[in-house]
């Protein structure tokens, strides 16, 4: 007997929900590691190192009985792998060094308002007034958060924070470029075959950054950061990505995206229960408004996005 579509949307939202909930996972694990003085060239070199098999041995199995990459293909993937995953990644790692968890995960919530945005400077999309004033209340959000945060560190450290800030507002960026141009290729190679072969390229270039940046010497670290990174290169990266993907063939990718606003408030709750990060009044108000504000932008998108297709 087969499932029903009941059991079936089931099973689908409870894959999002954990899906989102591990990605979120990354960034405790991250300032857990930061507590051993690891840096970043090398931490994400560890959780690289540790997640090319898996995604080496996906894009073996994903390619099995299909056309061999053109050189266009190859470009593609070159490419998707340097800014989705080799380039998004280490912004993030390194401005994880400087603001809170909770902080990264609101910034980085905000992709899909610079996935649109993108498009309209790439693609000449329109964007509505609804969506304009979903995205003011989202950023506002952010710099709610973000201006509790830099006063909470006081005039000296500021500085650090807001640094921090822009590196992982640059990582939402570089994925956003990643998600503009992996449409075409998502649709001839298939969502976990690319996944597969980008993000090996990019653990290649990870392993290739730590060579020419650091001494060997460097990958000497304390056992806690080898399991940490092995903890996040499986349930925090390859997991994840094979839950949401499973979640989006049995629900879409709409209720996906929905299902996965559980992740900042999984970080605000992680970060408070494991690194003792403050939940006050000020991060939950500006939790909720980007919260809020990315619900009301995701419906009209994915509208917009139907029709131009």
């Amino acid at each position: 007997m087969g499932k029903s579509p009941v059991s079936d949307r089931a099973l689908g939202l409870a894959l999002a929900a954990a899906g989102a909930v591990a990605f979120s996972g990354k960034a405790i694990i991250v300032k857990l590691a930061y507590r051993h003085g690891v840096d970043a060239v090398t931490l994400i070199m560890y959780r690289m190192l540790m997640a090319l098999p898996i995604f080496a041995l996906m894009a073996w199995w994903c390619s099995r009985g299909q056309p061999a990459l053109s050189r266009r293909d190859w470009l593609g993937v070159l490419w998707l792998g340097f800014t989705g995953y080799y380039l998004a990644s280490f912004l993030d790692f390194a401005g994880l060094q400087y603001v809170s968890a909770s902080l990264e995960r609101l910034i980085l919530y905000l992709n899909p308002t610079l996935v649109v945005l993108l498009g309209v400077f790439l693609y000449r999309l329109r964007v509505s007034g609804q969506q304009m004033w979903a995205m003011g209340i989202s950023y506002s959000g952010v710099l709610l958060v973000f201006g509790h945060e830099a006063m909470l560190q006081g005039p000296q450290l500021a500085s650090s924070v807001a640094w921090g800030a822009v590196l992982i507002f640059l990582s939402a960026v570089s994925y956003a470029l990643y998600l503009s141009y992996s449409g075409e290729l998502v649709q001839r190679l298939g969502s976990l075959r690319l996944v597969g072969l980008a993000t090996s390229v990019a653990c290649v270039l990870c392993l290739l950054q730590f060579v020419l940046l650091r001494p060997l010497s460097a990958a000497v670290v304390a056992p806690e950061v080898l399991w940490l990174s092995l903890l996040n290169a499986t349930l925090c990266t390859a997991l994840p990505v094979v839950m949401v993907m499973m979640a989006i063939e049995r629900i879409g990718s709409s209720a996906t995206a929905q299902t996965g606003m559980v992740g900042p408030m999984a970080t605000l709750f992680m970060g408070w229960l494991i690194l003792g990060e403050p939940i006050n009044a000020w991060v939950i108000a500006g939790t909720v408004l980007v919260l809020l504000g990315i619900f009301a932008f995701n419906t009209p998108w994915q509208k917009m996005l139907k029709r131009t297709a």
